[in-house]
């Protein structure tokens, strides 16, 4: 084996599995990032752990490739809570941290915490890597990791604050596993008798129903699910993951169910007498805490984690796949017989377009402040067909999830698993993945004030996406809550607990160096974001938008309509 630094091991095995960024804080591995100087690899130095995690997040989802993202000893818990958001989502991130030394325990070293065990519940793999000489097959160990069965965030801690024991020097082996460098990495076949009984279950279905879940988009199976549903007549609800599964104007596309979604989606969902769940965790926000479907219909799940089969439902069938393959299989062996289901979709295309017909005069609204329905609609109609929005949690997650359109099967959606504030640096990450690709970000005024400072480090690395602030001048998802914490009525000091003084984001983005455009007008909003597209320059849109324009809560069914569908 040659003979060489853990520093120049780590360059060339990074450089190895296909690494072009890596978000850091430093100061940590220096020696490491020098030897990548002639490598390329871009070093993205960032102002804040939780917001490099975010970064590599956002990288990992876009393009399949594990983020990598890196801190000191100091900063390892901040970076431990960026990757929360990865390990819900399932995005393939490594994170690298530094840690104390055998000399330096238990002797209040500075900045000294033993805090390891704090990956334990937010990773697949937590490692120490205490001697120069493991570091190969840890590094190949974490990318294997992360990119295999449902991905997933790994973290490996160095030893030494500042990850000297890298520096050492020994016989040491950079061999890549190229195989891992992106998920999914193996796509396991299904058992065929189990890919039979479900087809058998869904052709048996009178009001059949697919949900797509995220390992769709994770397994690139979109276009197969839509040749299935199209195949054999299946209305096709998605969840936030795989909004962009299939276009929204798909006549068997019935929307994104659950907690953020749309009323005809879990309306569809609580007819139907059996569902199919692809990729999907089937968790409390794709079905509005197991209400949709209700607990009792038939229920198929194809997953590639035997973990995830038969969870929250009792399953009918339970198929163990990759969701690609076990779609060509099911596709391969279907009839074609789109006419068995036409009552039923004919029914579920009433409750979309009943909906449509409900919300438009508020995707219309030409109102000042301007309503958030009018931001969605516009940011739909001026997205290009290879154009990619990323989305913050909480309202605009609700927003983005109801009133976002795609057109094109080529557009993308990102969103947050549950972290306010990840939409903007996760948005940088996704853009440093797909640089040829427009980026616009959907995020509050609450959300963009967690990471305000990465406008610095956009324009520093010329990450040129367009961040869309709904800027409402409060975190006003808290306005009700608040109304029932004080009984009813907010009175005194209330307001000081979810409102902002008035902000020109706008302005703030040019005292970065970037560009800066403020709306108060619905009707210039087009013109800002097909503006704010075509500059390719980081991008602040500052939308004046409605403090009282509260999103709305799920659609769910009076208690006697919810006991009768049970009992039908």
């Amino acid at each position: 084996m040659p003979k060489m630094t853990g520093s120049r091991l780590f360059a060339e095995m990074m450089q190895g599995y296909g690494v072009s960024h890596i978000f850091f804080v430093p100061a940590f591995m220096l020696k490491a990032f020098a030897e990548m100087e002639d490598m390329p690899i871009a070093r993205v130095m960032v102002h804040g752990e939780k917001a490099a995690a975010y970064m590599a997040d956002g990288y990992a989802r876009a393009s399949g490739k594990p983020g990598v993202c890196m801190a000191q000893m100091i900063g390892a818990s901040n970076l431990a809570a960026g990757i929360r958001d990865a390990y819900m989502a399932g995005a393939p991130v490594i994170a690298i941290t530094g840690g104390p030394t055998p000399v330096s325990r238990y002797k209040h070293a500075y900045q000294e915490v033993d805090d390891v065990t704090q990956f334990d519940p937010l990773t697949k793999m937590n490692a120490q890597v205490d001697v120069v000489t493991r570091m190969p097959d840890l590094i190949r160990q974490a990318f294997r990791v992360a990119t295999t069965g449902a991905p997933g965030p790994v973290h490996l801690r160095i030893q030494s604050h500042l990850g000297q024991i890298t520096e050492a020097e020994a016989e040491l082996d950079p061999l890549v596993e190229t195989i891992y460098k992106q998920a999914p990495a193996h796509r396991p076949e299904p058992e065929m008798q189990r890919v039979k009984d479900a087809l058998a279950a869904l052709l048996a279905a009178q009001r059949p129903v697919i949900v797509a879940g995220g390992g769709v988009m994770r397994s690139d199976a979109a276009g197969e699910i839509v040749e299935l549903a199209e195949k054999l007549g299946i209305p096709v609800a998605t969840s936030l993951n795989a909004k962009a599964a299939m276009v929204d104007n798909h006549p068997l596309n019935v929307g994104v169910p659950g907690a953020y979604s749309r009323d005809c989606a879990n309306k569809t969902l609580l007819e139907a007498d059996l569902v199919l769940f692809v990729g999907s965790h089937t968790g409390g926000q794709v079905t509005n805490n197991w209400m949709f479907p209700p607990v009792g219909t038939k229920v198929v799940q194809i997953d590639i984690d035997p973990n995830e089969l038969g969870r929250n439902y009792p399953n009918l069938v339970s198929v163990l796949g990759d969701a690609k393959t076990t779609l060509r299989h099911l596709i391969n062996l279907a009839p074609k017989r789109p006419d068995a289901t036409a009552s039923w979709v004919k029914h579920a295309q009433g409750l979309v377009a009943a909906w449509r017909g409900e919300t438009s005069e508020m995707r219309n609204a030409d109102v000042s402040p301007i309503r958030p329905e009018r931001i969605c609609k516009e940011i739909s109609e001026g997205l290009p067909p290879n154009g990619v929005v990323v989305s913050d949690t909480g309202h605009a997650g609700i927003w983005t999830t109801r009133y976002i359109e795609f057109k094109h099967a080529t557009q993308r959606y990102f969103r947050t698993a549950g972290s306010l504030g990840w939409g903007f640096p996760a948005t940088l990450g996704v853009k440093c993945a797909m640089p040829d690709r427009p980026v616009v970000c959907f995020t509050g005024d609450g959300g963009f004030y967690y990471h305000i400072a990465e406008l610095e480090t956009a324009r520093r690395h010329n990450i040129n996406a367009v961040i869309v602030v709904n800027n409402n001048s409060a975190l006003n998802q808290e306005i009700n809550l608040n109304n029932a914490a004080y009984g009813g009525k907010q009175r005194g000091r209330a307001e000081e607990m979810w409102k902002f003084p008035d902000v020109n984001f706008a302005k703030i983005a040019e005292g970065f160096g970037c560009v800066g455009i403020r709306v108060e007008k619905a009707s210039d909003l087009a013109g800002a974001i097909k503006s704010g597209i075509a500059m390719n320059k980081p991008v602040v849109i500052d939308v004046v938008s409605d403090m009282y324009a509260i999103a709305p809560h799920p659609w769910t069914p009076v208690a006697r309509d919810f006991h009768s569908y049970q009992k039908g």
